[in-house]
């Protein structure tokens, strides 16, 4: 970036403390005041800017400590910037470096986004041969080109949380063998390579998730039917199957939401359908039969609805091509009839389409404010809270815009900026939050079992979600949910940390290994697991029941007398379940109903 576009910086890297548009009327301002302009501001004076104004103003929507830290980022930032950047450029304003990032994420053709950079690039083609200025088309693609860098990222710190779950899923059932294992090993496979290149497969993940379903809730059921009695009654082997069932429906809706996300946005009606589903999801309600006839259900609705955009968008443009509108009309058509094509929603373009037709049918100065509102609009969707509280003040001002009435706007932008701040600090609380759980499961990581291990899957995630920079609306939701499972692993995690400590103070470390050493898989310890027949079929699993400290039912083989003083231990402790994992084998011991059921299975 040369010196003549170092202006840009604060307003990109601040831009979610205060509006983009406050910040260039401060750079403005300061400039005005300096006798220069924002494009001709150097280093040093953009520094003494930033110390002064910009640090003055982000102190009426966020705390100074904040403000402090978020204006250093941006100077050092700067330094570095004016470092490795000639003092001047020659290709201000080029095309090649928005052509490359064109081709870059042409991979993404459904997001709004590259269809929007691709209709810019037309348009500014066109216009740059006609001799015309194209520096505002360069700009906003350069901003649009961020925004997709930062989707990017999102995405790619999701995409590696879902590889570690199905690596660990993988481990789990990669005992059965058979043809889905096979399949499922492959897209791990393929997943992992797409990661380490920076690509997303959306679709590759969905597919393995669903995978990932059927063979766990296979494992589960065998050892169900491998049970002692009637499986039926027994509520904690039923819990274990019907939890693995809800976990695969939030999965399946969190899909819905990325998948038809377009959708729920342009109709309120799904909307509140889906959320609907969401908490009978929750209550437990909700089947598999049911959440995929939903799926089928929008399929149909989208179909219905790209027809009604489609052909709103040459009634669109029949009326606009009579009227003088200028470059970024070209561009939202251009964007909006790429989407279309391609088999998705363009709502943002036809409505700005239908805005700026309105605009230009009303005359002189609607235009510009037709433009700004749909800028509070955009930017409110990615802070919490405000669409909602903006939503009334929106439909007033475009009710005041179709009956010619003047519009103040300040008050829609005060709105935005105060929640900003509060997105801000809600960022801060996040991030301190994410250290702590980290830094506590760094303090008991030496455990063994599911408990500790999804807990390390999760803190890595925090550790990526924490170095993100401005986040989404739905990265937002991703981190807070991310925070909530962790912390309460963490609580189970230090639970058990301490149930070993106590067992250690009991018997001593020695005695303590020793009794673990009958789990050593494969080893020579006295009373080590007998080998186990393959008493389910295709599965491999087996079943102990222990009451009463004997045993009474499941296999006739007697369970190691260090096995028994390890459960016996664990009922004094009030510890319900105990797994131990190696690297062929699992071994489960769970407690209900006055007996232990145990099960010895293939990982």
């Amino acid at each position: 970036m040369a010196a003549s576009g170092l202006h840009r910086l604060p307003v990109q890297m601040l831009g979610d403390l205060v509006s983009p548009r406050a910040l260039e009327r401060i750079l403005q301002d300061a400039a005005g005041a300096r006798g220069t302009t924002p494009a001709q501001l150097d280093a040093a004076a953009l520094e003494d800017i930033l110390k002064r104004e910009v640090f003055k103003r982000l102190q009426l929507s966020v705390p100074a400590p904040l403000a402090k830290r978020r204006v250093s980022e941006v100077l050092d930032e700067l330094l570095k910037t004016s470092q490795e950047r000639p003092a001047a450029s020659t290709v201000e304003h080029s095309l090649l470096p928005l052509e490359d990032s064109a081709r870059r994420f042409s991979l993404y053709f459904d997001w709004p986004e590259t269809q929007r950079l691709r209709g810019i690039l037309s348009v500014a083609r066109q216009e740059e041969e006609e001799g015309r200025d194209i520096g505002a088309l360069v700009q906003e693609g350069q901003e649009l080109v961020a925004q997709m860098d930062r989707r990017l990222q999102e995405g790619l710190v999701a995409q590696a949380q879902d590889l570690a779950e199905l690596r660990a899923a993988l481990t789990r059932v990669q005992g059965m063998g058979g043809r889905e294992v096979r399949r499922l090993d492959a897209l791990v496979v393929q997943i992992d390579e797409a990661q380490q290149q920076g690509t997303l497969l959306p679709g590759e993940v969905e597919r393995a998730r669903t995978l990932t379903y059927g063979l766990r809730k296979l494992l589960e059921s065998s050892v169900v039917q491998g049970m002692p009695g009637n499986p039926s009654l027994d509520p904690e082997a039923q819990a274990r199957v019907l939890a693995l069932e809800q976990e695969h429906i939030q999965g399946v809706l969190n899909a819905l939401d990325r998948e038809f996300a377009s959708l729920l946005q342009a109709r309120a009606d799904l909307r509140d359908r889906q959320a609907g589903l969401r908490g009978e999801a929750a209550a437990g309600q909700l089947t598999t039969d049911a959440v995929e006839s939903w799926r089928e259900s929008l399929r149909m609705v989208r179909d219905t609805v790209l027809t009604e955009q489609r052909a709103q968008l040459t009634s669109l443009e029949q009326q606009l091509a009579g009227l003088d509108a200028g470059a970024d009309v070209r561009v939202a058509l251009d964007a909006a009839r790429h989407l279309l094509d391609g088999g998705n929603l363009a709502n943002d373009e036809l409505h700005e389409l239908r805005g700026t037709l309105d605009a230009l049918k009303r005359g002189e100065g609607g235009l510009g404010l037709q433009r700004e509102l749909r800028e509070i609009e955009r930017s409110a969707r990615d802070i919490p809270g405000a669409a909602a509280e903006l939503a009334p003040l929106l439909d007033w001002a475009q009710t005041q815009l179709a009956a010619g009435a003047a519009v103040d706007l300040d008050t829609l932008w005060a709105v935005l900026e105060r929640r900003r701040g509060a997105a801000a600090q809600e960022r801060e609380s996040f991030d301190a939050r994410a250290d702590r759980v980290v830094a506590e499961y760094d303090a008991v990581r030496d455990l063994a079992g599911e408990t500790i291990q999804r807990l390390g899957r999760l803190a890595d995630t925090l550790r990526a979600q924490r170095r993100l920079g401005t986040m989404s609306r739905a990265a937002q939701e991703r981190y807070a949910q991310t925070l909530s499972d962790a912390e309460a692993l963490l609580t189970e995690a230090q639970a058990e940390h301490r149930a070993a400590q106590e067992v250690t103070a009991s018997f001593g470390n020695e005695a303590l290994n020793g009794l673990l050493d009958v789990f050593e898989l494969g080893g020579e310890a006295e009373g080590a697991w007998p080998a186990a027949p393959q008493t389910i079929a295709g599965t491999g699993v087996q079943t102990w029941t222990l009451q009463g400290g004997q045993l009474s039912g499941g296999e006739q083989e007697p369970l190691p007398a260090p096995l028994l003083q390890l459960i016996a231990l664990a009922g004094d402790l009030n510890l319900t379940e105990l797994t131990l994992s190696g690297p062929g084998e699992r071994w489960e011991a769970r407690h209900a109903a006055g007996r232990w059921e145990i099960t010895r299975s293939p990982r």
